[in-house]
Formats: structure tokens, sequence, C-alpha cells
């Protein structure tokens, strides 16, 4: 992902979301992620493993910009990380 392309999800971290594809591996089904904030939708797919989620086919849909998928989450993640949740 571009330096770029961070700036403009970093700019938008406060826009609302919403997270599609997430699987709840405990309950075997979709999870239901509820609308959430893009800086906050980011930090959950790029840690979402370590809650028991498979994020493999997990993307955020955010009208306007493109989707994000989560090897891109754990790279905006990686670099900007508690900027997003600010």
């Amino acid at each position: 992902m571009s330096d770029e392309a961070m700036a403009a999800v970093l700019a938008s971290r406060d826009d609302e979301v919403q997270v599609l594809g997430v699987f709840d591996a405990a309950n075997k089904k979709e999870a239901s992620v509820e609308l959430r904030r893009l800086g906050e939708a980011v930090h959950f797919i790029a840690n979402a493993s370590v809650l028991g989620y498979d994020v493999r086919s997990a993307i955020i849909f955010h009208a306007g910009a493109p989707i994000l998928r989560a090897k891109q989450c754990e790279q905006l993640w990686a670099k900007h990380g508690a900027l997003l949740v600010e």
C-alpha cells in the first residue's frame, strides 16, 4: 500500500465503514460486525486473528474509497497504529 493511500485512510479514519467477510472460528459462522469508524475497523481486522477470527476474506467497505483487505489493514496498523483510533 502506498504512503499516499495510507495517508488517505488516516485522513478518513473517523468515517463510518462496513466490515464484511469475518469468520468466527469458535462459532463456525460468519461474524456480524457492526458499523464502526474506519480506524477502529482497521485495528479490528489487523488484530482479529488473536481474537479467534479468520479475516482472510475480510474487507472494509468504505463508500467513495477503495476496499481495504486484511493485508492492507495489517500494513496500516503497523505504520500508523494508535493514530488510527485517536
